[in-house]
């Protein structure tokens, strides 16, 4: 049966899967038929928009690095080769299917029991994110159903995140009753809120760098798509340092501006008609809780409804507003620098670096995007990754070369920055793996206390969260429109 799993989702892809499943959701959620039928057109043209961008711009991007690599002579064994690598070795495992089919159920299960607020059978796609992690770990101990209980922990600790966040991620990327919880990006959360003290400490909440500050102070500089030409001029350089003398330096110099100022104005107009896809079946759920509380003579506002709850979208909603992809891309040499100077690093990011802008959206959200902070937790919070990502080369490489896929030549350890890079998720392998009860135990008993205050204490940690959010800059509608 999950071979047969395998075998479909594999001949359909995300751009089949994701639109139908939105198409049945919207239906079920009572949005009209047409208007159901455009969401789930949007969502396939938004992901292959993505598909099509990613897919021609990562080579670009890793080519740059790599000679950025190549000028400084280090040589570190464990090479990020992308995302894609982890979730093909995902679906190729009997306990990564497992989880694909029974973690759906599950998803429904917790969802109508209350235990989260978040729909996140509408995001599955993203699941490859719990599924690797319960494949690595059945790897290592050959215990299926400790791998699974691993797969089933992460789900639930994500929700929890993505709920926590959920106002402010619905609220700065424009989508109502929305949030993102892949695994892979959700975690990022945590030093969003743990860090803003100290950073407000430093003065970083009073420098107001957000886009708006460039388009304002800058003028047509501080627009994404000339930001996007210097961005890229620099990397370019960075790239180029051995030969700037030479006509063949600058001519990749200069087309690597433009290519990065075209990804910097074209994927805000795709995050745009992807957003859409989401958009009614999100104000559905706001009208029909609206609806409910008149029907009770009751006045709530958002902040303090219980009962509201939210869609789980793909992170691709908010890859391309101004401040995510700005901070995204800023934070592609700085990564790539740290992972030379950081003691005890064995890891190279080279592929997943494209993947950037997806890995710092809670940070923007959470900060309202202050560019400066979202740098600031990037850069301790990934280098905490990469020496997640540098424990778990050997086990990953083994798990992907177990589940059929092939190392490139001259690589020795394969890692993802994008999926491996998690402090967070890596202690929690490191627990299910020991199988030492003690340590499962804590892992459990920490997520029951999360869910716990985050129930009694919901619209508290909301309205804390906004006024954190107050400190800095504004938010952006990516339904509207983009400035």
């Amino acid at each position: 049966m999950f071979q047969d799993v395998n075998a479909f989702f594999t001949a359909f892809g995300a751009s089949v899967v994701v639109p139908v499943m939105i198409f049945i959701i919207a239906l079920f959620l009572k949005v009209q038929p047409k208007m159901a039928m455009m969401s789930a057109f949007y969502a396939g043209v938004g992901l292959t928009g993505f598909g099509w961008i990613i897919s021609e711009f990562t080579p670009v991007v890793t080519k740059i690095i790599k000679q950025m690599v190549s000028t400084t002579g280090i040589k570190l064994p464990v090479v990020d080769i992308g995302w894609q690598a982890g979730s093909l070795a995902s679906f190729g495992s009997t306990v990564g299917l497992a989880f694909f089919v029974f973690g759906l159920l599950f998803e429904l299960l917790i969802f109508a029991l209350g235990i989260t607020k978040v729909f996140m059978a509408s995001n599955l796609w993203n699941n490859f994110g719990f599924m690797i992690w319960g494949t690595m770990a059945y790897y290592v101990t050959h215990n299926f159903w400790l791998s699974m209980g691993l797969s089933f922990f992460m789900l639930l600790y994500s929700l929890v995140l993505a709920e926590i966040q959920a106002d402010r991620w619905s609220d700065y990327y424009g989508v109502k009753n929305a949030t993102v919880a892949a695994p892979h990006n959700i975690e990022q959360t945590i030093p969003a809120i743990l860090l803003d003290p100290l950073w407000n400490l430093l003065g970083f909440n009073r420098v107001k760098v957000t886009p708006e500050y460039f388009k304002n102070k800058l003028g047509v500089f501080g627009e994404p798509t000339t930001l996007g030409a210097l961005l890229g001029l620099i990397i370019g350089i960075l790239g180029n340092l051995h030969s700037l003398g030479t006509i063949k330096a600058w001519g990749q110099i200069l087309q690597f501006a433009v290519q990065l100022a075209a990804v910097m104005t074209i994927f805000p107009l795709v995050t745009g008609v992807f957003a859409k896809a989401f958009a009614p079946l999100a104000e559905e759920i706001d009208k029909n809780r609206k609806k409910e509380v008149a029907e009770q003579g009751k006045e709530i506002d958002a902040i303090h409804d219980k009962k509201r709850w939210f869609l789980g979208v793909d992170d691709g909603v908010g890859y391309g507003e101004p401040a995510t992809i700005i901070a995204g891309v800023i934070l592609i040499p700085i990564m790539v620098v740290i992972a030379f100077i950081l003691p005890g690093n064995r890891t190279l990011p080279v592929v997943d670096l494209i993947s950037l802008p997806f890995m710092v959206e809670s940070i923007v959200a959470v900060t309202r995007g202050n560019i400066l902070k979202v740098i600031a937790n990037g850069i301790v919070w990934f280098s905490l990754g990469l020496y997640a990502s540098s424990w778990l080369g050997t086990i990953y490489t083994g798990t992907v070369s177990h589940y059929g896929v092939a190392i490139p030549a001259g690589v020795v350890l394969i890692t993802s920055f994008n999926l491996i890079a998690r402090p967070v998720n890596a202690l929690i392998f490191a627990a299910f793996i020991s199988q030492n009860p003690v340590w499962i135990g804590l892992c459990i008993v920490i997520y029951l206390v999360a869910l716990y205050g985050l129930r009694r204490y919901r619209p508290q940690i909301w309205s804390y969260l906004n006024r954190m959010a107050e400190k800095n800059g504004s938010t952006l509608n990516l339904v509207d429109g983009l400035p």
